[in-house]
């Protein structure tokens, strides 16, 4: 067969060396098709609005549905921030040498899931705040561990600090640590204190997290991470507070409050003074007192005089709601009875309202 006899079809398929694509069938793929970027995006939950703000949904929103945002604390940002400055001032004094502590992270994280994710070996020290009547969490990862010993035993500068693999923590190195996490957790005390007075007490020390356990795994906790630089070396410190352990304080820790003074508005603490000091109060000037029985009183009638053992110069008590404040003499100004106060009456601090 001569190549006049050849289609033209098979001459392109075997100059090009490949075969010629088969004609579709019809019906065949004509309902499949490829999604697009966007339409990825959408279903995964990555929308991204016009304002560049994220949009919670698809498969992302499920997933973030499990999370608990500690931004419902509002108060916590200015505990922790608080608490990065005496951190700094306290561990420089504990060490002798410059120390800077800074804030990395407040997450919300469920226990069970931090404790999965605790790089081994570290030390985690189990606390307790007694006014709040439950536990707290502190992990010390193993790089601050031995940069902590190295310096507290006079370890060279500029050499980062030796770590040693599959071995247990030695005596004196969960000593040292001991004492770092108790000068911590005197800086937390104070950093509480402006809210409400907490006092935390460390219980023990654990290698294991499994012996950490301070409460049930799907609980939500708000997880503090604390980078500790000693200029060429240092570490992380991790702090974990269950929202059991927060509850008590949860109305304080809610409110809004600018500033670092916790509360104190002078704009207010003005405007309360004005008021307070403004304020009209009814005094009573009392005379005389006197014991009656009920029946005497029963039988009290019009007319009847009660005789008051009072003279013109004795002393008459001034009296706010039933609480002796002044002492004067009664007298006349024009047409007006009047009294003149001589003295204020003292009392104990058990009496102050």
């Amino acid at each position: 067969m001569s190549e006049e006899d050849v289609p033209a079809e098979e001459q392109e398929e075997s100059a090009a060396g490949e075969p010629a694509a088969a004609p579709a069938a019809p019906g065949d793929g004509e309902d499949e098709r490829i999604l697009n970027q966007d339409e990825i995006d959408s279903l995964l939950g990555f929308d991204i609005d016009e304002d560049g703000n994220g949009q919670s949904g698809g498969i992302r929103a499920i997933i973030n549905s499990a999370l608990v945002s500690y931004e419902r604390l509002p108060m916590l940002e200015i505990v922790f921030d608080r608490l990065v400055r005496l951190m700094t001032t306290s561990l420089r004094n504990f060490t002798s040498d410059n120390v800077e502590v800074s804030l990395d992270n407040i997450s919300a994280i469920r226990f069970g899931d931090y404790l999965n994710s605790i790089p081994l070996p570290a030390i985690l020290s189990v606390f307790r705040a007694e006014e709040l009547d439950n536990y707290g969490l502190f992990t010390v990862e193993s790089n601050l561990i031995y940069s902590i010993v190295d310096v507290l035993l006079g370890g060279r500068r500029g050499t980062a600090a030796m770590r040693i693999e599959g071995r247990p923590y030695t005596t004196i190195e969960r000593t040292l640590v001991r004492r770092m996490i108790e000068v911590v957790l005197q800086d937390m005390k104070a950093a509480f204190e402006p809210l409400s007075p907490v006092n935390f007490k460390l219980e023990r020390i654990e290698t294991n997290p499994r012996f950490a356990a301070i409460a049930r795994p799907a609980n939500a906790a708000i997880l503090v991470k604390l980078r500790i630089d000693m200029e060429d070396r240092g570490g992380r410190i991790e702090l974990l507070l269950p929202y059991a352990t927060l509850e008590p304080i949860r109305k304080v820790l809610i409110q809004m409050f600018m500033g670092e003074k916790f509360g104190r508005d002078s704009i207010w603490e003005g405007h309360l003074a004005t008021e307070l000091w403004s304020t009209k109060l009814q005094i009573d000037a009392v005379l005389d007192e006197q014991v009656m029985t009920l029946n005497e009183v029963m039988n009290l009638e019009v007319g009847q005089t009660i005789v008051l053992n009072t003279a013109p110069e004795s002393a008459v008590q001034l009296r706010c709601g039933g609480v002796p404040l002044l002492e004067g003499r009664m007298g006349r100004l024009g047409s007006h009875v009047a009294v003149r106060v001589d003295e204020r009456i003292a009392r104990d601090a058990s009496e102050e309202i």
